[in-house]
């Protein structure tokens, strides 16, 4: 029987630190768990502590000199694992790689950013397994590391215990995964409207290989119409009721849609479906056949049934967990 008048803990997250470790994503795991949220969000937020083989200086990319107050011997008592990116990871000290052999046979979540990737394959950790890295370097991983399944088109994958990200910015797009994980849907968007990034990108990283994702004006017909549809998740809406808002063909409308987002809008619309039944499900105590028409499910089957497919449990499921965390 859970004792009721414990304080809660925060979760503790060690970020693992090693020479050549590139800044851009060391700052962003500072951003989102080395920043107390805990009376913004009104929950206890993550404890971040840096590590490296030796407690001391470490030299990062660009020749700066961060020092890392913790051995490894403090990766025992986290919860989550960070292993940054480096381009130098072959030189990754074995004591490092042993350590994050141990962690992950106690069961310990461990998350790659970018080319953490091969860190965590020199380790050993990845064969068999399912991962991604920056598309400019999963040739490279699948060539080097034949066992590991590499995927080139996502922007990150969740392989359970195991975690990797494709380059720099999809580091953000796992990060808050981790956090929806832990904390659900709506402290996460939270958390993403503070750092001003999408709380969740569809598609994959190859729509960034040609040319980045295009911004739309504000004036952009095709922009007001995305807009709308974000407002409107409820109501019935085909592509052709959109391609006429936006003054497009079904076909055009489509095909900017992909280009743009990176996934078809059926898709899109979907996910966004998910993501706002998520929200209704933490933040009220609507009923689950009100949930699902308000969220553009319209039955409480379609919704358990998209429901599973994206987020792997029951609506119900995932109330009692995250209502729970967030009371």
């Amino acid at each position: 029987m859970r004792d009721k008048t414990a304080k809660p803990r925060r979760r503790e997250v060690a970020l693992l630190v090693y020479d050549g470790v590139e800044m851009f994503d060391l700052g962003v795991a500072c951003e989102v768990f080395g920043v107390d949220q805990s009376e913004l969000f009104g929950v206890p937020w993550y404890r971040l502590s840096m590590c490296a083989a030796e407690p001391g200086p470490v030299t990062v990319d660009g020749g700066y000199v961060l020092h890392a107050p913790y051995g490894l011997d403090r990766l025992r008592r986290a919860e989550t694992i960070v292993v940054p990116p480096t381009s130098r990871a072959d030189e990754v000290p074995e004591g490092v790689l042993a350590a994050l052999r141990r962690a992950h046979a106690r069961g310990q979540r461990i998350v790659s950013l970018c080319t953490g990737a091969f860190v965590l394959a020199t380790a050993g950790l990845l064969d068999g397994r399912r991962a991604t890295t920056h598309w400019t370097e999963c040739a490279a991983l699948a060539q080097a590391f034949p066992r590991v399944s590499v995927d080139p088109d996502v922007l990150y994958v969740d392989d359970g215990d195991l975690m990797t990200s494709a380059g720099s910015a999809a580091g953000i797009d796992l990060l808050l995964h981790v956090v929806r994980q832990d904390y659900g849907s709506e402290i996460a968007t939270q958390l993403a409207r503070q750092m001003v990034v999408p709380p969740h990108r569809d598609g994959g990283q190859a729509q960034y290989i040609e040319a980045p994702m295009p911004k739309m004006a504000t004036t952009n017909l095709f922009a007001e119409t995305v807009d709308w549809l974000q407002q409107h998740l409820a109501e019935p809406v085909t592509i052709e009721d959109l391609a006429a808002r936006a003054a497009m063909s079904p076909r055009t409308f489509a095909r900017q849609f992909l280009a743009s987002t990176g996934t078809t809008p059926y898709q899109w619309l979907l996910r966004q479906r998910v993501q706002h039944a998520q929200r209704l499900l933490e933040t009220t105590d609507l009923t689950i056949d009100v949930v699902a028409w308000k969220s553009g499910f319209v039955t409480a089957d379609n919704l358990r049934r998209h429901f599973k497919r994206s987020v792997r449990t029951t609506p119900h499921g995932y109330r009692s967990v995250f209502r729970t965390r967030i009371a």
